[in-house]
């Protein structure tokens, strides 16, 4: 790590805790030593395989549900079509962020990216909407793990708080134990998720009719409606939020930068494999499951594979292996988002935008209080509200407002420091970031059409934020985190070229 210290007015003169000077005026060893010693990750711990299996994790729960909400927006093609787009929009994104990964492999992820490119603001807002999603999709997950549960009749368990409070608790705690243990755990469950997927691929292919793609009925008043699109071209915007669910979560491979064996390499490769592999299983989860049994049979389903297995029949032997994988999915989903949130919440506070006391690691380098805290907050949201779809609406949105930044922080770093050394360069270079963001710009809009609440909540949880950074913590930023030295040195560069 460079030494060179920010002196801007930002960074702090007084001692943090954990030990060692912020302050320009240090003298003899690193002033940040104590204080980042007390805060760093086990280094190593992953490599492009686990990483692999961890991009999937954070998506695979959205193929067993949640997806086939969008026929009921769109029918059979306008939710096709929106798969289509936002599956574009996250290769482009993903393409685009395994370059900003390959340049600054840190936990800060997307925060890091656009602190580089946006600023203290950028960073910040950027890493504001990507712990929102990160927080509270968990806690949706937690709930409906519990009403699978229920559902499957497990140890005579019922829905509700103690269930939901076994979910963190068990798997904070194996985050807790070590982030390689983590990670071997969440590839083992995820591994059976995706089999089970296309077994029941399989199956669902065997009974595959045609003329139950476009059976919704079509409405005469919607611009545009037709059989495959009975809502008209509106409903293909209105189920862009629904088309992100085959991919929802992907973008968070990069926050497991420092625990990664030589990230340059190791988290291109990751991101593109994990993002071949959920493109594959969107196009036969989608065909097979709206081909087995109609659109109109499984648009308000909430086990939309089991329903087109077994219809209003009986349980076959399939659609029971299908429904116990299914919560498998979700406990990889959950797992993984887990994880993702405490990276994120680490270099946030290591950096000080958020109380530095969070980022503190334990024996085993696990950010203990940055698993504790979200963990302590999904649960209380999931045992007060019940409410799963509103916190995932709202886990949408912020992850729409992530997109579109960080998008724009790989244009920006494209055009203003075109020489900075790049690892790995983004096919298309700027245009596939540039659709991206016009296509995350896009879905942001659509989150409002779909859930104006959930879109005021997001917003007076960023008003809070931002109160808390405008008069508060953006006057305490810590020069030595990586992500604000990085932006430290290109400062310093730009004015050495000045002068």
């Amino acid at each position: 790590m460079a030494d060179g210290i920010d002196s801007r007015p930002a960074t702090p003169t007084t001692a943090p805790p954990g030990g060692g000077s912020t302050g320009p005026g240090a003298q003899g060893h690193h002033p940040h030593h104590g204080y980042l010693e007390r805060r760093s990750l086990r280094q190593g711990s992953a490599g492009w395989l686990l990483l692999t299996g961890l991009g999937v994790a954070y998506v695979v729960s959205g193929d067993f549900s949640g997806w086939n909400f969008g026929l009921a927006e769109g029918g059979f093609g306008g939710l096709a079509v929106a798969t289509v787009l936002m599956g574009l929009m996250y290769t482009c994104m993903v393409f685009a962020l395994a370059e900003l990964a390959a340049i600054l492999p840190t936990a800060g992820g997307g925060y890091g990216f656009a602190r580089r490119a946006l600023g203290t603001w950028g960073g910040f807002l950027t890493g504001t909407a990507i712990l929102i999603e990160y927080v509270l999709a968990p806690a949706a997950i937690s709930i409906f793990i519990g009403d699978y549960v229920e559902s499957l009749g497990l140890f005579g368990l019922e829905s509700g708080w103690p269930l939901q409070l076994a979910c963190f608790a068990v798997f904070v705690g194996i985050h807790l134990w070590g982030v390689g243990e983590a990670l071997r755990f969440s590839f083992v469950v995820t591994g059976i998720a995706v089999a089970a997927l296309l077994i029941f691929a399989v199956g669902a292919f065997t009974e595959f009719d045609a003329s139950g793609l476009n059976d919704i009925p079509a409405d005469p008043d919607a611009f545009g409606s037709s059989s495959w699109l009975p809502f008209g071209l509106l409903g293909i915007w209105a189920a862009f939020p629904f088309g992100m669910w085959f991919f929802l979560g992907v973008e968070g491979v990069p926050l497991a930068a420092e625990e990664t064996r030589d990230p340059a390499r190791t988290l291109p490769r990751a991101m593109a494999l994990s993002m071949g592999i959920l493109l594959l299983l969107a196009l036969i989860t989608f065909l097979a499951a709206t081909g087995a049994r109609g659109s109109a049979a499984i648009q308000d389903a909430g086990n939309p594979l089991v329903a087109a297995l077994q219809g209003d029949g009986e349980p076959t032997p399939l659609s029971r292996f299908v429904n116990y994988a299914g919560l498998a999915g979700l406990v990889a989903s959950f797992f993984s988002l887990v994880y993702a949130g405490s990276r994120q919440l680490f270099a946030l506070s290591r950096a000080g935008y958020l109380p530095r006391f969070l980022s503190l690691t334990s024996r085993r380098k696990a950010p203990w209080l940055g698993l504790l805290v979200p963990g302590a907050i999904g649960f209380s949201l999931a045992a007060a509200t019940g409410d799963g779809a509103r916190m995932l609406n709202v886990a949408v949105l912020g992850a729409t407002i992530s997109y579109a930044l960080m998008s724009l922080s790989h244009i920006v770093l494209r055009r203003r420091e075109p020489d900075l050394p790049r690892p790995y360069r983004t096919p298309g270079g700027a245009a596939t970031s540039a659709v991206a963001f016009v296509l995350a710009c896009s879905a942001l809009v659509a989150t409002f059409l779909v859930d104006q609440d959930a879109a005021l909540i997001t917003l007076g949880v960023y008003a809070v934020a931002v109160a808390y950074f405008a008069f508060y913590s953006r006057h305490r930023l810590v020069a030595a985190a990586p992500e604000e030295e990085f932006a430290a040195l290109a400062a310093a560069e730009a004015e050495l070229e000045r002068d």
